[in-house]
């Protein structure tokens, strides 16, 4: 709107288009509020108007859909709709949903502001901006034709009886319209924020969107999870025990065979086969253990501790299962925190200690070791404190030099009654 080039782009047209549609808009709003409250108000009485009150209450929702379509004419950031989706289907679970909602509310309150105050505002605009300089243009066109070219009035206040006052009054007309035009920008722009601010203001968004993304990410970890516990299925039930019957045929095949090259080949092959299959074993213990899917958190970490290079003490006291994603997390951060421990701490002995308190599964790992670990400095935590963080939960290191070194991690949760 800062150019001339203003006058001559769609937008006093959009403007133009938005402020009428309002008007319309608003008296529509006003007899369909004003006459459904009168007659449930009636009504009410008897009973029979509840429904129409409750029409009443609900008005806001078309009129808010009609806003934000309108909005389209002039702001080019779409808006939302910020209703929740009701948990089933039906008129009474979407009703109730609706009733119980802010936005419903906010909506109606709109609605009321609209009918009574908004759509009187956007006529005076209209008429301000538009009609006034459109009859101060009309003058030499209506002196010829109603006032038979002798004289006629300007907007009903002064009369106008001869020619060259009636063509400067119609220049006079085309300048106030360029400057209304400017002035119905300034009113649509005005009307449009205020709108967006009362039924879908640009923050409800902002935090709508940042609800979404929470969720979605916690359906991808969930997801992730998911495939993790497929592969860790597929390859147990599958290619391991591929591996299992292989080593077996091999292990009788070096029975029957007699000594020379042929056997001395099968025990190697054999050899490799049993090699193959400790990898393998490995490999799906790291993917996702079956001991945590099968017996929960509390079983996992003790055999965690058992196959570590270090001496680990495990005091975790679990009354239930936790979440999937929440058990895999906790599980790898003792693991990693355990593989960290055993390549550089230099310790002697390490301890797992932990329980659910307060809706919070909380977790220690802490050793007698040199100290001085930087959970930035490729110790592999990082990648740990990021999963932690996804599932809300917090990671703190505390490892002075000469130690001890304590990692501490805690993930807000619920015990589940899943079955182990």
């Amino acid at each position: 709107m800062a150019g001339p080039g203003f006058l001559l782009s769609p937008w006093p047209w959009r403007s133009v288009a938005y402020l009428l549609t309002g008007v319309l808009t608003g008296v529509v709003a006003l007899v369909g509020i004003a006459g459904t409250a009168l007659v449930g108000g009636v009504l009410a009485l008897v009973l029979v108007g509840i429904p129409l009150l409750v029409l009443v209450a609900l008005a806001g929702i078309p009129v808010a859909w009609e806003e934000r379509h309108r909005l389209r004419l002039i702001d080019r950031d779409p808006v939302a709709d910020q209703h929740r989706v009701p948990a089933a289907k039906g008129l009474w679970p979407w009703l109730t949903t609706r009733l119980r909602e802010q936005t419903t509310w906010r909506e109606l309150g709109y609605a009321l502001l609209f009918a009574g105050v908004l759509w009187p505002v956007d006529a005076f605009a209209l008429t301000v901006g538009l009609l006034v300089p459109s009859s101060m243009i009309a003058t030499p066109l209506v002196m010829a034709t109603v006032g038979d070219g002798r004289e006629t009035k300007v907007l009903k206040v002064w009369t106008v009886t001869d020619w060259p006052t009636a063509f400067g009054v119609a220049v006079l007309g085309l300048l106030l319209l360029a400057l209304g035009g400017y002035l119905l920008g300034v009113a649509a722009g005005a009307r449009a924020e205020l709108t967006r601010l009362l039924i879908a203001p640009r923050e409800s968004d902002l935090g709508a969107k940042v609800v979404e993304l929470t969720r979605s990410r916690f359906r991808l970890v969930d997801a992730f999870e998911a495939e993790r516990r497929r592969i860790e299925r597929d390859l147990h039930d599958g290619a391991q025990q591929r591996l299992v019957a292989l080593s077996m045929t091999l292990g009788l095949a070096r029975l029957d065979a007699p000594p020379g090259p042929l056997a001395d080949q099968l025990a190697k092959a054999h050899e490799e086969a049993g090699k193959a299959l400790a990898e393998l074993r490995e490999l799906i213990h790291g993917i996702h253990p079956k001991v945590l899917a099968d017996y929960g958190l509390q079983a996992a970490v003790a055999d965690a501790a058992d196959r570590s290079a270090v001496p680990v003490d495990v005091e975790l006291e679990l009354s239930g299962r936790l979440p999937q994603a929440v058990e895999a997390a906790a599980y790898f951060v003792v693991c990693e925190a355990l593989a960290n421990i055993a390549r550089h701490s230099g310790a002697k002995c390490a301890e797992v200690t932990g329980g659910y308190r307060d809706g919070r599964l909380l977790l220690q790992v802490s050793d007698d070791g040199r100290g001085g670990a930087v959970a930035g400095a490729g110790s592999g935590l990082t990648g740990l404190a990021d999963r932690v963080s996804v599932l809300d939960g917090r990671l703190r290191l505390s490892s002075p030099p000469g130690g001890p070194t304590l990692l501490c991690v805690e993930f807000p949760c619920e015990l589940t009654d899943r079955s182990a």
